[in-house]
């Protein structure tokens, strides 16, 4: 991976965006995409749609790239004495917060850390040997309370704070990594494209709202309404104390093509044969149900999408130190552009739903 490329996803995970409120990572992300596209765009809804055109005869075939650029986080229920009570917007593990630091995005930016309460000052029918909930967390900014009063109210957001870590073997540690590893690799992918003809017109999209409502697949693929739509996303990497069954994957040692309802049988052999052929390591991975990524709305938008999902292997998923391999996220990147490449003007017709 560029410098350039690994510079941009640090900047991108130390950016706030949380679901619903994704502003300063899609500005972040326009700038980039911006010299890379030929027309570029935000939804009513928030999403950015970014457009390269193809050289094929109109009306030209079009795929859509859809990677979701919010990020989970907190939200200020109510303030007592100057400490911050809150709750969470998207998923997340109250076992992870005490200790961390955080930003509290209120009339400033303040920075503050999650704190809990000593065991004697808890409910006694809480157990402090036992996972403490998150309505008993506080987050302490250090302010007296008429200070706190005048620059932070219910409803403002809460960010994780932890900066990015690069580790050995071309690892890179952070919040944010689900799911601004996949805003890369389709940064990678449109980069790839500057150099290469397609036939085919490319939608590289960054949806909000994936981790509450996925309201970015829904909306975004009804407006442009592609032929084909890829979601591009992060699964569970292992790691100790996890599984080692079907539902982890090796880190560093290739990303996951789905297979699944969500996934088009036709489309998923496709992408299958050319990771395949360039040699580009991946692994099946098993999506019975709900792949939960943004492939279970697109899926289904107007009279059906044949979609599929491409994933990059993560460790400690929503947490504020997340692990990614940055050579999968190259591989990732790499792959789209190649399968894009390969689009052919008649592939459509080539699509036959057989399991």
């Amino acid at each position: 991976m560029t410098s350039e490329i690994k510079d941009f996803l640090k900047d991108l995970i130390s950016l706030p965006g949380l679901s619903g409120y994704e502003s300063p990572a899609r500005q972040r992300i326009l700038h980039e995409w911006q010299p890379l596209v030929d027309e570029i765009s935000t939804s009513p809804l928030g999403s950015l749609h970014a457009l390269k055109r193809g050289s094929g005869d109109e009306p030209r075939p079009s795929i859509l790239l859809a990677a979701h650029m919010d990020a989970i986080g907190m939200m200020v229920t109510e303030i007592v004495d100057g400490w911050l009570r809150f709750t969470q917007i998207g998923g997340i593990d109250p076992r992870i917060l005490p200790g961390q630091q955080v930003v509290v995005h209120g009339r400033q930016d303040v920075p503050g850390i999650v704190v809990q309460p000593p065991a004697h000052l808890l409910p006694d029918e809480v157990s402090p040997r036992q996972t403490v909930e998150m309505k008993y967390l506080l987050v302490d900014t250090g302010l007296l309370p008429e200070q706190v009063n005048e620059v932070i109210r219910v409803g403002d957001l809460i960010s994780f704070a932890q900066p990015p870590l690069e580790l050995g073997n071309d690892l890179l540690a952070g919040h944010s990594l689900d799911n601004r590893a996949s805003v890369a690799a389709l940064t990678l992918c449109l980069r790839d494209l500057q150099r290469v003809r397609h036939i085919w017109d490319v939608w590289a999209v960054a949806t909000v709202q994936e981790e509450i409502t996925l309201g970015g697949g829904y909306t975004s693929p009804f407006s442009i309404r592609p032929d084909l739509a890829v979601a591009v996303d992060v699964t569970f990497a292992r790691g100790p104390g996890g599984p080692s069954d079907y539902r982890t994957f090796p880190l560093g040692k290739g990303l996951t093509i789905g297979w699944g309802a969500n996934i088009h049988p036709a489309f998923y052999r496709a992408i299958k044969e050319t990771a395949e052929r360039l040699d580009i390591p991946f692994h099946n991975e098993v999506m019975p149900a709900h792949s939960g990524t943004d492939a279970f709305a697109m899926q289904v938008t107007a009279e059906g999408i044949p979609t599929a999902v491409l994933s990059i292997p993560l460790r400690y998923m929503h947490t504020p130190v997340e692990i990614i391999s940055l050579k999968d996220v190259q591989r990732t990147g790499h792959l789209l552009a190649q399968f894009i490449v390969g689009l052919q003007a008649d592939f459509m017709e080539q699509m036959k739903w057989e399991e």
